[in-house]
């Protein structure tokens, strides 16, 4: 099971993808085994020499004790020191974000895609939104000629 941040292609140039670990509550993995999760509007933060996923969030999974469970608490990845350096010297650098795209089942570990961006303008987006809409015309046009 794959769960995609849907709003990140669309709102974010992608400059770099990353893969990454994240530290889960069991209740959480089997969560998101089921595909309880939720990625949008989460980003990740650097502190230090660690790195933490801010509102996430893994709904409850339905056989466990929903008592005191936050969904969108603050999770820690799983990133080598070297990795979170680089990351934090290209943030300070240049004007980007570390975001989440994906989070999904690799040999039985839960993994997460992030990807270093840049935000887009909203007029950005909208020239984005359009090129897609005329590609899709044009791959439309293109099958509807081979069925005649």
């Amino acid at each position: 099971m794959k769960i995609f941040n849907k709003n990140a292609p669309s709102s974010y140039a992608i400059i770099e993808k990353i893969e990454s670990g994240i530290v889960l509550l069991g209740s959480e993995v089997k969560a998101i085994k089921e595909g309880h999760a939720d990625l949008s509007g989460s980003y990740v933060k650097i502190l230090g020499s660690e790195a933490y996923l801010v509102n996430a969030k893994v709904f409850p999974y339905k056989y466990a004790r929903a008592e005191g469970y936050q969904e969108d608490r603050t999770r820690k990845l799983l990133l080598h020191k070297k990795e979170i350096l680089v990351l934090k010297g290209r943030l300070t650098q240049a004007n980007y974000t570390i975001i989440p795209l994906s989070i999904y089942i690799h040999n039985g570990i839960i993994k997460l895609e992030l990807a270093l961006a840049r935000g887009r303008k909203t007029y950005e987006k909208k020239r984005v939104l359009k090129e897609r809409d005329l590609q899709r015309e044009a791959e439309q046009d293109l099958k509807n000629m081979g069925k005649m």
